[in-house]
């Protein structure tokens, strides 16, 4: 069973950065998209980015140009670079990996940022 481990979750302040990776147990094959969602209290899981095998990205609205998706394919690790925190940012992360057999959900990291 595959799982994927996250880290660089915490406590920050408004305005400051934070850098979450995504790593799986175990290699992965056919890895089609990498990303990561956020689920805040009350409120329903968004993606917030995502990262295709060629390379190609999308984000939410909410946080284009102040985050950024980047993998390193031969660790199967993705990472994402949190810039210029919000409050609103506050959320349990979840990394997520999209192969061609199977979906993969991380456990989940708690950012949270102080005004």
């Amino acid at each position: 069973q595959v799982q994927l481990v996250e880290s660089g979750g915490g406590l920050v302040q408004a305005g400051g950065s934070l850098r979450l990776s995504c790593a799986p147990s175990r290699s992965i094959v056919r890895i089609n998209a990498m990303g990561w969602f956020r689920q805040a209290p009350g409120k329903q899981r968004e993606l917030v980015a995502r990262i295709t095998s060629d390379g190609s990205t999308n984000y939410s609205d909410s946080v284009q140009g102040r985050f950024t998706i980047s993998r390193d394919n031969s660790k199967n690790t993705v990472y994402l670079q949190m810039n210029s925190l919000k409050p609103e940012d506050t959320a349990v992360y979840y990394c997520n990996v999209q192969a061609r057999s199977e979906d993969y959900w991380g456990q989940g990291t708690q950012v949270t940022v102080s005004s």
